[in-house]
């Protein structure tokens, strides 16, 4: 429902610069879908739908620059629609979402499909276009005509680009296109058949494991390649220390390479596939890493190395995911617990402020999508969300918003939520939340 005109009350404004002054200014204005003011104490006028934020934060909308929609083709796990529902939910106003659909975003006609589909929804759907051909890694897919469709960066997300020869090409097109090419770093021949990282718990359990080195030298292959072409990669939902330091190393070289990490590499180790008792939800890739591993990343974030949060939502059907756990698919929801493991982890141990966790899911996505970043001054286009960092709820069945459930964090209480998003003149509430 269109909601033009909007007054938020009682709000803490807060972006990448910092949180205002809750005594000179806690009230922001919409007036035709745009930002009018922001004030203290500002008084609503004729017509205008009154949010008091009960001091909660309100900032510019957040991105996720990774996740998987499954339309077109796998409707049956997801669908724009739905995914947008979970985004919005999470408080997340813009997705960037991956190409291995049926068919494959290889082609303008596919990338304007996914554009004209999410035209009316408050969370923006931005198209990734294949490196290649249906993702098959053996020639490039029209790179340009996508762009000029809409996509935003080009990956194969699911598989690698294998062929480095290929990857170089790929660099050399997109730097002519100033796009990013996003890889999964994953070298084949050493990963598979791995079903979780290769190390202690993986040998006591007797589950074929997928070394820190199968991540780690598609990275380096990857980096020596932007570096010879002057292109940008950016990889993909990194997880080991080795991959975060090699990447560290490259920015400090110049080399045009980012980076992004999703909630459940700061947060959950291989540990939990034992305790869990082969519980398929966490089991994903790369896979779940060690506790020195989790705290890299969250060291990487702290220091800047690594540049954005990203959830790689993954849905899967109750079918697919309930069977043995070497037979189960990669892959779980991320886009409504993200903000709870962000607090968790990064705020409420004070590893990062506020302002930096801010940076990375507002400023960081869209710099490296080449996308324009929503701010709070008077003149913008409204494009925020309302979050708090306290409230408690509980991840059930009813309160998902995704068509599967393969989450690890299903049933648990968590701390901190959106409360709501404000985009393309909607308010979406967080009912669930709110209730």
């Amino acid at each position: 429902m269109l909601q033009p005109n909007v007054l938020f009350i009682n709000v803490q404004l807060a972006d990448a610069s910092g949180v205002r002054d809750y005594n000179t200014v806690n009230s922001l204005r919409i007036r035709d879908g745009k930002i009018a003011e922001t004030g203290l104490n500002l008084s609503p006028e004729n017509g205008e739908q009154l949010i008091d934020g009960k001091g909660a934060f309100l900032s510019p909308g957040w991105m996720d620059m990774h996740v998987h929609l499954r339309e077109p083709g796998l409707e049956h796990k997801e669908t724009i629609k739905s995914g947008c529902a979970a985004a919005a939910a999470g408080g997340f106003t813009a997705v960037a979402c991956m190409p291995n659909t049926k068919p494959a975003i290889h082609t303008r006609d596919v990338v304007e499909y996914i554009v004209n589909r999410s035209a009316s929804l408050p969370v923006e759907v931005h198209p990734i276009g294949c490196v290649s051909k249906d993702r098959k890694g053996e020639s490039l897919a029209e790179m340009a005509d996508m762009k000029e469709g809409g996509a935003v960066a080009f990956s194969d997300d699911g598989d690698p680009v294998y062929n480095a020869r290929l990857m170089r090409t790929a660099l050399e097109y997109a730097a002519m296109l100033d796009m990013p090419v996003i890889n999964h770093e994953e070298d084949l021949d050493l990963s598979r058949p791995g079903h979780m990282h290769e190390g202690r718990v993986s040998t006591r359990l007797g589950l074929a494991g997928t070394p820190s080195i199968a991540e780690e030298v598609m990275i380096a292959r990857d980096i020596l390649l932007a570096e010879l072409t002057g292109g940008h990669v950016h990889v993909a939902h990194i997880s080991t220390r080795r991959g975060v330091e090699m990447v560290r190393e490259a920015k400090a070289k110049g080399i045009r390479v980012t980076t992004e990490v999703c909630p459940h590499h700061f947060d959950l180790t291989d540990e939990e596939v034992e305790r869990s008792e082969f519980d398929t939800n966490f089991k994903m890739h790369p896979p779940l890493r060690t506790a020195d591993d989790v705290e890299a990343m969250i060291a990487g974030l702290a220091d800047g190395t690594i540049d954005a949060i990203c959830t790689d939502h993954a849905p899967h059907s109750v079918e697919e995911k309930e069977v043995e756990f070497i037979y189960a698919p990669n892959g779980i929801l991320g886009l409504q617990t993200a903000w709870s493991v962000v607090v968790k982890q990064l705020l409420d141990t004070g590893r990062m402020s506020l302002p930096q966790v801010l940076r990375t899911l507002i400023d960081a996505p869209r710099t490296i999508l080449r996308l324009p970043v929503p701010g709070l001054d008077a003149g913008q286009p409204a494009n925020l969300t309302l979050f708090d960092t306290s409230t408690k709820w509980t991840y059930t069945a009813v309160v998902n918003k995704s068509k599967s459930r393969n989450s690890p964090y299903l049933n648990q209480t968590l701390k901190g939520a959106a409360l709501g998003i404000y985009n393309r003149s909607q308010w979406v509430p967080n009912e669930a939340v709110l209730s």
